[in-house]
């Protein structure tokens, strides 16, 4: 089994600690921030962090009314420009803390005037030095080089966050999300059989749409870095608007079909490609019937939290759905001859600017 398969496996066991062991400073943190509620969060973050702090930025948006943005370190470390920070709150998201165009923005902010905040999982890193809080993913060390266990980490943090800046959130339906992941891994035996079908598979679209958005991005980024399957991500919007020429008969494309505002869509989007006799398999709610008619394969995901009423059906979605994706990347690139610990020319930790 690879080391991959393992972390992914440890998931609910990570998510479960991480709640455990935060929980308590967010709810602190919550106290302190509604005397001190910013105008405008700025999220800075590379490669898999960002797509968990893409994800940030919908819920965010979503949950709190808080303008959010995602940073462009390049501005600061190449175009040197003076960015007005006073205000802000600028959270930097690093699987390492040693991420250094994300470190030298959170630097730049803090030294500026903003309020800065550090996600990571690595509480003796770079980043802790440089920020006025720290929200430690408590996921153990993670040796394969594709993230997997730090990405729904992650993406748990931007729901505590959210949590701690006002949103009403209950963390008691939070606590089920370890359960619901664990239910996810399920589907293991199914994902693998599955897998079997694409082995020669080598170019792809992942769709998905609002608060599952960010893990088209992040299905697509472990296709590509596991598999080295070239795979596009949009938003059911955007591939509208031109990429849905790419597609024809037997084009492969996977699609996160969740519950909630994007459901319609969803719906239409199937149609489209079921036209086009595209090869879709379709992420989804078990139960929901909505790609029934339309999808050529489904992984129906069991059990997903509900929220509360009056909140987004999908919210509690992202870290269940991305689970079975992670698991389908793994169990393609092994049955492609792969390694999916070890993708060519990579390494664990990246350091751009």
């Amino acid at each position: 089994m690879s080391l991959m398969i393992r972390e992914i496996e440890e998931q609910p066991e990570t998510l479960e600690r991480t709640l455990r062991e935060e929980l308590p400073h967010v709810r602190r943190f919550r106290s302190f921030l509604e005397k001190h509620r910013p105008p405008v969060i700025v999220l800075a973050a590379r490669g898999t962090s960002d797509n968990a702090a893409l994800f940030g930025r919908y819920l965010l948006e979503t949950t709190t009314g808080i303008l959010s943005s995602l940073a462009a370190p390049s501005v600061l470390t190449l175009y040197r420009s003076r960015i007005q920070w006073r205000g802000a709150l600028v959270v930097g998201i690093s699987q390492s803390g040693e991420s250094t165009d994300t470190n030298l923005f959170l630097e730049a902010a803090r030294k500026g005037g903003a309020m800065t905040i550090g996600v990571t999982n690595s509480p003796s890193s770079s980043i802790t030095r440089l920020v006025d809080d720290l929200f430690l993913v408590r996921a153990g060390k993670e040796r394969s080089v594709a993230a997997t266990k730090t990405y729904t980490g992650q993406v748990l943090m931007m729901y505590l966050l959210a949590y701690a800046l006002g949103a009403p959130l209950d963390p008691a339906r939070m606590e089920r999300l370890p359960a619901a992941a664990e239910r996810a891994l399920q589907l293991k035996p199914a994902i693998a059989e599955m897998a079997e079908r694409y082995r020669y598979m080598d170019h792809a679209v992942v769709v998905g749409r609002g608060l599952n958005y960010a893990n088209a991005f992040e299905f697509a980024l472990k296709l590509m870095e596991t598999c080295y399957v070239v795979a596009e991500r949009f938003s059911s919007a955007d591939f509208l608007h031109g990429p849905i020429a790419l597609v024809e008969r037997a084009f492969p494309v996977f699609l996160f079909a969740a519950p909630g505002p994007t459901r319609n869509a969803t719906r239409t989007m199937l149609g489209k490609l079921r036209k086009l006799e595209a090869e879709t398999i379709v992420i989804g709610e078990a139960g929901d019937t909505i790609s029934v008619p339309y999808a050529t394969r489904r992984i129906p995901v069991p059990g997903s939290v509900r929220p509360a009423r009056k909140l987004p059906a999908d919210l509690f979605t992202p870290i269940p759905y991305i689970v079975p994706a992670q698991l389908f990347a793994a169990t393609l690139a092994v049955q492609k001859g792969l390694n999916p610990d070890r993708p060519r020319t990579l390494t664990k930790i990246t350091r751009t600017i």
